[in-house]
């Protein structure tokens, strides 16, 4: 997280992440026009109340006179109703536009983070991933859409107002109106301010959301080590800088809308200065002058909501700004069109006339780094036969996982090539490839649900039977079916509910369902006792017949019937061959494996 440093968003008003937001409002145009249909009459109303204050000072209450006052009363109840109907309907437009575009934002975003290949996922916290998808996905819809009705409302009844006002008294109507340069020379310099604070807001909390996430990852290393205190420091540290950063946000934008009320008002003192000196010598009613007063009073809202939403906005764009830093992140690894059109490639789907895999692999002078400058394979060169075996060790960093993520095209090389049945595998479609390859991790992770559910997600179309089969396969269904509810059962968040050895069983049974051509298991005996070790180890030998298979193993006893072992270092093969004929040169592989036996020995006694 402290090495982490997100970029700064420095540009005042970015129209080009406005057309961004509008692209997502633009499947919504339907309910945009009439929620601003809806906005329209509601500002039409409120313009029409004064006249009705007017009119009942100028016809009623001067006069003495009652004559026509039940019609009169009739009309402001109608117009009361009317305007009852068009609140409702907008509360529940605006709702819906807010709803549907945080559902687009995230679900695209979603999508993304399926696309985006490891070396993203490497160096951006997953904390700062889930405040750009939460609070700042909320954020920006909420503003947006509640922003657009408060926006419509309030341009409608400004300008309803200064027109009524000018059909009213235009002397008056001009006299008031000259305030609104001066509002806007403030607004202007508050605008930069109220941008710069709230970019600062959204930055701090997308630095307290992923310290929390590691927090929470984290627990059970916070408890060992005692690192308590230390981690309270730290957050208190960036919880203050929260409350520091938001309280300026707050009180810019807290000066700033006095300060239009007060320039409003200033307004209202000259009209009621002229407009009382009117009165006086006849030439404006007293309808009229409470009229003008109602307009500049009510004028003062829609100024005060503009100007709150143009504060808003300044909000919008910071969130927005870092949700398209996610959204516009370019895929490294995908299909190219010519393959996307060749395969049909579309929506996580692939043409079913591809070939099947018969597992023969090949590395060309492949290079690979994964930060510039430092190279963890360079002019690595390697032939695996199909159906082969092959095991990699070597010490921790020496590129044996590297090598794994390249077959499986997690990463991709740059420079040389990876050949599959002869072919570069950058000519067949990514999806199908990963969906040919089995991969078992070190701690594999379950979701949500039931065992059932979890095994099913190698193949999703398997059948009750093939998803039996698939966990007797691996020696599962014993223990599956000893549970209360068998594969119903849940097996909770990230498969707490089971031990260490169930959920890598149960991730053994997901990666077999699909039938995969080649398998790769990355340490995945290393983290589970001897007991389970040998059930898995036992299915193992029955998973990995006539498949291309790859296992990165830390304890050398599990790798002794591999076809090749090739000792890894620095990127380099120092040492290939099966176990016997390892045993026999007592190089770097003899020493690893008698070192590992002896301590074995030690233990057992």
């Amino acid at each position: 997280m402290q090495g982490y440093e997100e970029y700064d968003y420095d540009k005042q008003f970015d129209p080009a992440t406005f057309k961004k937001i509008l692209a997502y409002l633009k499947p919504m145009w339907r309910l945009m026009a009439v929620l601003a249909f809806l906005m329209m009459m509601t500002a039409g109303v409120d313009i029409i109340y004064p006249l009705f204050s007017r009119w009942a000072i100028d016809h009623y209450i001067i006069p003495g006179k009652t004559g026509g006052f039940g019609l009169f009363v009739a009309g402001f109840l109608g117009i009361f109703i009317w305007q009852s109907f068009n609140i409702y309907f907008f509360i529940v437009w605006a709702g819906k536009i807010e709803i549907g575009l945080c559902y687009r934002i995230r679900r695209d975003g979603f999508k993304k983070l399926q696309d985006l290949a490891f070396r993203y996922f490497d160096k951006t916290p997953v904390g700062w991933i889930m405040a750009r998808m939460t609070s700042d996905t909320g954020r920006l819809s909420e503003i947006i859409s509640w922003g657009l009705v408060d926006m419509v409302w309030g341009t409608v009844l400004l300008i309803g107002n200064i027109i009524a006002m000018l059909l009213l008294n235009w002397r008056l109507a001009l006299l008031s109106l000259s305030i609104v340069p001066v509002m806007a020379v403030v607004t202007f310099y508050f605008h930069k301010l109220i941008l710069k604070s709230y970019r600062d807001v959204r930055k701090t909390n997308s630095r307290i959301t992923g310290a929390v996430s590691e927090g929470i990852a984290g627990a059970i290393t916070t408890k060992t080590l005692v690192l308590e205190d230390k981690n309270l420091n730290d957050f208190q540290k960036l919880t203050s800088r929260m409350f520091r950063v938001s309280v300026r946000a707050a009180v810019v934008s807290a000066i700033f809308l006095p300060i239009l009320l007060v320039l409003g008002m200033t307004g209202t003192s000259l009209v009621l200065w002229k407009g009382g000196s009117g009165v006086l010598h006849g030439t404006v009613t007293f309808g009229t002058l409470a009229a003008f007063i109602s307009y500049i009073s009510i004028m003062m809202e829609p100024i005060y909501q503009i100007g709150r939403i143009f504060a808003e906005l300044q909000n919008a764009q910071a969130s927005a700004e870092r949700i398209f830093s996610l959204l516009d992140e370019e895929v490294e690894i995908c299909d190219n069109t010519e393959i996307i059109k060749k395969y049909q490639v579309e929506n996580y789907e692939y043409s079913e006339s591809l070939k099947a895999i018969h597992g023969a692999i090949e590395f060309e002078d492949v290079s690979f780094e994964y930060k510039d400058g430092e190279k963890v394979l360079e002019n690595f060169s390697l032939s695996i036969k199909a159906g082969e075996k092959i095991a990699l060790v070597g010490e921790t960093g020496s590129g044996k996982s590297t090598i794994v993520n390249l077959i499986c095209r997690f990463y991709e090389p740059q420079s040389g090539s990876i050949l599959i049945d002869g072919i570069d595998y950058r000519e067949r479609p990514l999806l199908w490839l990963q969906s040919q390859i089995g991969y078992v991790l070190q701690t594999p992770h379950l979701f949500s649900g039931t065992i059932r559910d979890n095994i099913r997600y190698g193949a999703l179309k398997a059948t009750e039977d093939e998803i039996i089969q698939a966990a007797k396969l691996v020696n599962a269904h014993n223990f599956i079916s000893e549970m209360e509810k068998g594969y119903d059962s849940e097996v909770g968040e990230g498969g707490a509910g089971l031990s260490s050895g169930q959920k890598q069983l149960i991730s053994f049974a997901r990666a077999i369902i699909g039938n995969p051509a080649i398998f790769v298991l990355d340490e995945a005996t290393s983290s589970v006792d001897t007991e389970t070790e040998q059930m898995i180890q036992r299915a193992i030998e029955q998973i990995l017949h006539a498949r291309t298979s790859f296992i990165v193993a830390h304890r050398l006893s599990t790798i002794r019937s591999a076809d090749r072992i090739l000792v890894i270092s620095k990127g380099k093969v120092i040492e290939m061959g099966n176990h016997e004929e390892l045993m026999i040169r007592k190089g770097y592989y003899w020493q690893l494996y008698s070192n590992q036996f002896m301590e074995e020995m030690y233990k057992a006694i």
